[in-house]
């Protein structure tokens, strides 16, 4: 299951039934668990960490130093989960002393050529579309959708359940459970289809469409529509995700 032609180094821990093609280098203080695929021309280098059942395409570079001038060489890891599929030439930074890793969860496809700068974390169930690019300590929250060409400054938040439309680019928060699109970025709605396939009921889904109108459509500024949410709407899981996201937004959220 390992090609001869593959290096790996002899301090490198890498588990069961795991096949690693021609010209992989596998760099030392890695650990790979099992069932990885594992194609030609990847490099994984010091301080990746791999879970098991993940398919890794050509070209992919994992746990590269950070583009961050600040880094130092400080001990960090780069951190991938469980049922990821990685394709061409997607490259994962390793973490900076701020966070200390870069992680992406589980069951997660990046497309080819997705960027995660250092420090950003990823959830699980995600979609990132090909050539995206995410700048340092960027947070994806679990089943987030991202189209191709999208660039996120740093530091951004993008809220769980929703989708970002191709060719975007922004410096603020997403909120959770919307479709943001045109230029420059706006909210355009909620992904309702999106949490119909994820069978949320009717009640849920008008609820949280009933706080984006109040968010959104009220004239209010912030705080005063999330009291106005708060007064109006059930203060369900998904309400309480919204209003948290939002009192905790450190860039502000798009408009």
């Amino acid at each position: 299951m390992i090609s001869p032609l593959a290096y790996i180094h002899p301090d490198a821990k890498i588990g069961e039934n795991v096949e690693i093609a021609p010209f992989v280098f596998i760099d030392k203080n890695v650990e790979i668990g099992n069932n990885n695929v594992i194609m030609p021309n990847v490099n994984i280098l010091y301080g990746s960490r791999i879970g098991d059942n993940n398919r890794i395409f050509p070209g992919a570079v994992i746990g590269a130093i950070p583009q961050d001038l600040k880094f130092k060489g400080e001990e960090t890891t780069a951190e991938i989960g469980n049922n990821n599929t990685i394709r061409e030439n997607v490259t994962i930074n390793r973490g900076t002393a701020a966070k200390g890793k870069t992680a992406v969860g589980n069951n997660n496809l990046l497309m080819e050529s997705v960027h995660v700068g250092h420090d950003t974390l990823i959830g699980n169930n995600c979609i990132i579309g090909n050539s995206t690019k995410m700048g340092g300590e960027v947070i994806v929250d679990d089943y987030a959708i991202v189209s191709a060409n999208v660039l996120m400054h740093q530091f951004c938040h993008v809220g769980g359940y929703g989708m970002i439309q191709g060719g975007c680019r922004f410096s603020k928060d997403i909120p959770p459970y919307i479709i943001a699109g045109r230029e420059p970025i706006a909210y355009t709605g909620i992904n309702i289809v999106g949490l119909r396939r994820k069978e949320f009921s009717n009640e849920r889904i008008e609820n949280i469409h009933n706080a984006y109108r109040i968010i959104y459509n009220s004239g209010k500024n912030v705080t005063d529509a999330l009291q106005q949410i708060r007064e109006e709407i059930p203060l369900t899981d998904d309400i309480n995700y919204i209003i948290s996201f939002i009192e905790n937004s450190q860039r502000g959220i798009i408009r």
